[in-house]
């Protein structure tokens, strides 16, 4: 229990203590009166003020505008009573949390005028208790112009992280899902196919094999190079589901434009780019799908790749000397680049092509650093 306190402490800090001398200070001043029914009337309202604290931040609607009303009224009238004006700290504080900008507008407005027309009417008759603490007054006085729109625009931002953080999982979610689809349509068209043929092939060797062995012995030829495919098919999956690093690509596209008698040039060390895993497999699969694009229909002999990262995106350039692709054939079917485009987009990304003096390809992602 004793460890649950000192770690409540730590987590809060000295606020509470801030605000255990701000709860204390109003008797400070209401006992320098030297009338009995002010004194009264201080606690009377000091009382009033807390319990109508308590019931403004439970509030809801409409009583915002009723509780706030009632402090800002107790706030006015210790100051000009008592020269106490600390109270308008406590409202400038619950004001920032108010989360409706129309009712956070109009409460700050009247606590604004009322605070600093209680300040002035002090200052114009120049009550020595209240030019004692003139500096202090200074502070609450920017406190109350300040702390509202502060704790406001904090508040607004934690709720704009959440739902971020939410969007995130959301999108994380619709991954997994897709990702899901993407290997049961893969199993099924490629196991579920081949299976099936390998029991038709079975099913009809197990009829010939005292028919016609030789027939028989065929079949089970057929039933054994199947099993093989489909045994090097699902290896191809796993391996595409381990993902794609853009290290390895590189390499795998070196290759193919070797092949295609096509000269590469890579700027940029891939390696020094900081991007989480998934988005490293997108990217690596959008660049191969566009060298294919060169490769295919460019009849280009230079291609240059080029890595760039920012703090806020991730860049890949392709640019050929190639002759360049017609604007109705951008993101076609046949071309491939609709597919890099989806990919794309569906990460918040954006694809670009142009076509002066060859074609260049630009894909641009957020930029999501690894986590190490």
């Amino acid at each position: 229990m004793i460890k649950n306190y000192f770690t409540t402490l730590k987590s809060s800090g000295i606020s509470p203590y801030i605000w255990s001398v701000f709860a204390i200070l109003p008797f400070y001043f209401i006992f320098q009166s030297s009338s009995t029914i002010e004194v009264i009337v201080g606690i009377l309202l000091t009382i009033i003020f807390f319990i109508s604290y308590r019931l403004a931040f439970l509030s809801k609607k409409w009583p915002v505008y009723l509780w706030t009303g009632i402090l800002i009224a107790i706030s006015t009238a210790m100051t000009i009573i008592f020269q106490f004006v600390y109270f308008a700290f406590y409202i400038a504080y619950y004001n920032g949390n108010i989360k409706n900008r129309i009712a956070f507008l109009t409460l700050y407005i009247i606590h604004l005028v009322f605070t600093i027309a209680s300040i002035n009417y002090n200052l114009v008759l120049g009550k020595p208790l209240f030019l004692k603490q003139l500096p202090f007054v200074i502070i609450i006085g920017i406190s109350v112009i300040l702390l509202p729109f502060n704790l406001y625009n904090k508040k607004k931002q934690e709720k704009l992280e959440e739902q971020l953080e939410v969007a995130n999982q959301r999108i994380a979610e619709l991954v997994k899902q897709e990702e899901r689809q993407r290997i049961a349509r893969d199993l099924h068209d490629t196991l579920g196919q081949k299976l099936s043929l390998i029991g038709l092939k079975s099913d009809l060797a197990r009829r010939l094999v005292y028919k016609d062995p030789e027939a028989s012995r065929s079949e089970m030829k057929d039933v054994q190079q199947t099993a093989r495919t489909a045994l090097n098919e699902v290896r191809t999956m796993v391996s595409q589901m381990r993902g794609i690093r853009l290290e390895e690509e590189i390499i795998r596209v070196k290759q193919i434009l070797q092949a295609a008698e096509i000269s590469l040039i890579v700027e940029n060390d891939v390696n020094h780019l900081s991007i989480s895993i998934f988005l490293e497999n997108l990217l690596s699969m959008c660049m191969k799908e566009a060298v294919t694009n060169v490769v295919k229909h460019s009849k280009a002999t230079f291609c240059q790749i080029k890595f760039e990262q920012s703090a806020n995106e991730v860049c890949i350039i392709i640019k050929d000397d190639g002759i360049g692709i017609p604007d109705q054939y951008y993101f076609s079917k046949g071309s491939g680049l609709l597919g890099i485009k989806e990919r794309l987009e569906f990460v918040n990304g954006s694809l670009d092509v142009k076509t002066i003096d060859g074609t260049t390809i630009t894909m641009k992602v957020p930029s999501v650093v690894k986590q190490t």
